[in-house]
């Protein structure tokens, strides 16, 4: 008996330890976290105004605002999710649901895995390879966004396939049972029920995107661009590349260093109101499947 007690005891106490050691690592990760921003908010919200965040650069970078990187941003952001979102979606429905268990898939998922373990400028390498000189679209936002796109895909089938697995097979059975055709059970009812998960493959990837510089080095980024792309075979200013330049190759770094710190804080709220607008929807889309 006194063994046993003994022994309850020593299992508490290591499972005390190593739900402390848990406790202490998360809150040291987000610790570090609000450190990190503290200081960026600190360095880069004097910075901050309406003429910086509207008006065009002055003065080699080192005056006037960042409205072009921001714009450009957004647009590469928008225009990778309108190729990446739809095409990962598809390819992982098509996986999940049609394709049999066998060699082939294993093979399939293993390179989509090696794909998201790809260096990001090894994709702006090939995007420079193919969009700008093969297909001609030169530096442009359209090569750019397709780069991206490519960059995120991975990541966007990867979630949305975990996603489909979870829903419950017996919603899949039911629906065959009634007669519905394979199409109708995924499209009207694995769909809908996964599609708030599949959300959650949006906003990893809206986070990368936004903050990826060696893809849109080689693809569409330019250095010095006071005005505003007209169409999609424009180069663009970004906001990624933008802090890079002003940090390390300006034309008076010490100058620029405020607006460093403050296109910094920008693309950090740019990204932030992105993930609260995709969590938004991923909990209206959620409610909506509760409800129904």
């Amino acid at each position: 008996m006194t063994k046993e007690i003994r022994l309850a005891k020593q299992k508490r106490r290591n499972q005390k330890i190593a739900f402390g050691l848990f406790q202490f690592t998360s809150y040291a990760v987000v610790g570090l976290l609000f450190v990190i921003l503290a200081f960026i908010v600190i360095k880069g919200i004097g910075v901050i105004s309406w003429e910086f965040i509207t008006e065009m650069p002055k003065e080699g970078m080192t005056q006037g605002g960042i409205f072009p990187a921001i714009v450009g941003t957004l647009c590469l952001v928008f225009g990778s999710m309108i190729f990446a979102f739809p095409v990962g979606v598809l390819a992982a429905i098509y996986m999940n649901e049609y394709v049999k268990d066998g060699w082939i898939k294993k093979i399939i998922k293993q390179m989509t895995n090696n794909l998201a373990g790809v260096p990001s400028i090894v994709f702006g390498l090939f995007g420079m390879a193919l969009f700008v000189n093969k297909l001609e679209f030169g530096d442009s936002l359209l090569a750019g966004s397709l780069t991206l796109g490519l960059l995120v895909l991975p990541v966007v089938i990867r979630t949305t396939e975990e996603s489909l697995k979870s829903v419950d097979d017996t919603f899949r059975q039911a629906s065959l049972g009634l007669g519905a055709s394979k199409w109708q059970t995924t499209s009207e009812v694995v769909f809908p029920i996964a599609f708030p998960n599949i959300i959650t493959g949006l906003i990893l990837s809206i986070g990368r995107v936004s903050g990826e510089t060696a893809p849109i080095l080689f693809t569409v980024a330019a250095y010095f661009l006071p005005k505003l792309p007209t169409s999609i075979f424009d180069q663009a200013m970004a906001l990624p590349y933008h802090l890079y330049v002003i940090s390390t190759s300006g034309t008076n770094i010490e100058a620029s260093r405020a607006m460093a710190y403050g296109t910094a804080l920008i693309l950090i709220i740019i990204v932030l109101i992105s993930n609260l607008l995709a969590n938004a929807l991923r909990k209206y889309f959620g409610k909506k499947v509760k409800m129904n």
